[in-house]
C-alpha cells in the first residue's frame, strides 16, 4: 500500500491528509494547538480517532507516546548506543520492537520488525515539494501504527535539529 503524505511543517496545530496513490483522502492528521506538549490524531475519513500521538512531558530522552483507545500503544525514542544519528527504537506494549533508521530529515528511511522490512519512507518517487511515500510493504501491518511511527520519528529528529542549530 503505497501513501502520499502532503507535509505541512508538521507543527502543532499543523493538519494534513494522507492520501492512497490515486489521490483519495484516507487519514487526517490533526495537529493539536495550544497543548503543553506535541499532540496529534490519526484519523479517518469520518473523523474517528485511530490513534494519539503525543510528547511524553518527563523523560530525559525526547520520546513520543503513541495511544489507541485511551490505552497506550507504543513509545518512540532515538535508540540508545546507536553509532547512527538517525536511529530510533518504537517499543510496543507488547514487547515488540520496530527499528526505524535512514536518513530521517530528508525523509528517507525505513520501519522494520527483526530484520524484515514493514515500511518505507521516501520522497524519492515525488517530484512535488513537502510530499513524501509511505509505502507500507506488508498487508498485514498495522497502517494507522506506522503512520503514527513516522510522524514521530519526524516530529523527535525536527525538534533534535532545531535544538543543534538554536531554533525553537
Amino acid at each position: 500500500m503505497r501513501l502520499l503524505v502532503r507535509e505541512r511543517l508538521f507543527g502543532v496545530g499543523d493538519d494534513y491528509w494522507i492520501e492512497d496513490a490515486d489521490g483519495r483522502k484516507l487519514y487526517l492528521v490533526d495537529g493539536k494547538a495550544m497543548r503543553l506538549r506535541d499532540t496529534f490524531e490519526l484519523k479517518d475519513t469520518a473523523g474517528r480517532v485511530l490513534v494519539e500521538i503525543r510528547q511524553k512531558l518527563i523523560s530525559l530522552r525526547d520520546t513520543m507516546i503513541i495511544e489507541r483507545d485511551g490505552e497506550q500503544l507504543a513509545t518512540v525514542g532515538r535508540k540508545r548506543f546507536s553509532l547512527l544519528r538517525n536511529h530510533y527504537r518504537v517499543n510496543l506494549v507488547d514487547g515488540t520492537e520496530l527499528d526505524v533508521s535512514g536518513k530521517i530529515l530528508d525523509r528517507e528511511f525505513a520501519v522494520d520488525y527483526d530484520g524484515e522490512l514493514l515500511a518505507q519512507i521516501s520522497r524519492r518517487w515525488l517530484t512535488v515539494r513537502d510530499t513524501y511515500g509511505v509505502d507500507i510493504v506488508r498487508e498485514d501491518a498495522d497502517a494507522p501504527l506506522l503512520l503514527a511511527v513516522a510522524v514521530c520519528v519526524i516530529v523527535l529528529a525536527d525538534k533534535e535539529h532545531d535544538k543543534e542549530h538554536g531554533e525553537d
